[in-house]
């Protein structure tokens, strides 16, 4: 699905990547984890193409990523951004219609408004479609956001991938769970996510791979119960902690403290 080797990253001198590899196979959820500065965003945003790191080495099914046509590629993948803007002058339908841009000139098609409303439903903002996306909550906008990202890949292209800058930013407990299981399905369908998420717990109960960033480089790569060691988060946390099993998952649980 798409393998990046080797990104290096600075910015006015200051290396925010060093060295990084990451390999996502077709189907996979990938949660990148690690504390604040650890490079987590900037990665997304270079493998997703929206930052250049001065020599392309990301392939994105088995081309580089630098190569694709930006329409094309926007049809195959979508990122949902941490900073979205909170003064938007549309309607909740009109913001989670820009999804559908790639696929429409003029006016969008049937398949279009069943894609719109559609994920809508699925992120429980469909009562809210006629809003003024300017009077919704900050929850609410976030849901938007992300019902506007994966309805860009409602098509019937195979093996898509979308990344998420920390998707559950202002969300209840109900709503997390919620949008975790909308990128889940989606990767049940063999698509792939990459998700940079802050909640370890959750991490590990959704996951299939965690990639674990401290100062810009991995600490640990591989399953939720490879990375979420006592050990290993302690150290990548400055944080002393405790792993046990999860009651009802059997994943790994992290207790601080």
């Amino acid at each position: 699905m798409i393998k990046a080797h080797q990104i290096n990253y600075l910015h006015r001198d200051f290396k925010i990547l060093d060295s990084v590899n990451v390999s996502l196979e077709y189907g996979e959820f990938l949660a990148i984890v690690g504390p604040n500065g650890a490079g987590k965003s900037s990665l997304l945003s270079i493998l997703a193409n929206e930052v250049k790191e001065g020599k392309s080495n990301i392939l994105f099914k088995e081309k580089p990523i630098a190569d694709w046509e930006v329409k094309e590629l926007s049809q195959h993948k979508s990122k949902f951004s941490q900073h979205n803007s909170n003064e938007i002058p549309l309607q909740v339908k009109d913001v989670v219609m820009m999804g559908r841009y790639p696929y429409f000139d003029a006016q969008p098609g049937k398949e279009d408004l069943e894609a719109m409303n559609n994920m809508m439903y699925e992120t429980d903002i469909f009562h809210l479609k006629d809003r003024d996306y300017n009077t919704l909550s900050g929850g609410e906008k976030q849901r938007v956001h992300l019902s506007r990202v994966m309805a860009q890949l409602q098509n019937k292209i195979a093996h898509k991938l979308v990344f998420l800058d920390e998707p559950l930013n202002n969300l209840d407990i109900k709503h997390q769970y919620k949008a975790l299981e909308i990128i889940k399905n989606f990767t049940q369908k063999a698509n792939s996510a990459i998700v940079v998420l802050h909640d370890l717990n959750l991490a590990a109960q959704f996951a299939d791979k965690i990639l674990l960033m401290k100062s810009g480089k991995v600490a640990a790569y591989g399953s939720p119960e490879e990375v979420f060691t006592a050990n290993i988060i302690s150290k990548a946390y400055n944080f002393p902690c405790t792993i046990c099993e999860h009651p009802i998952t059997n994943n790994p649980m992290i207790i601080f403290g």
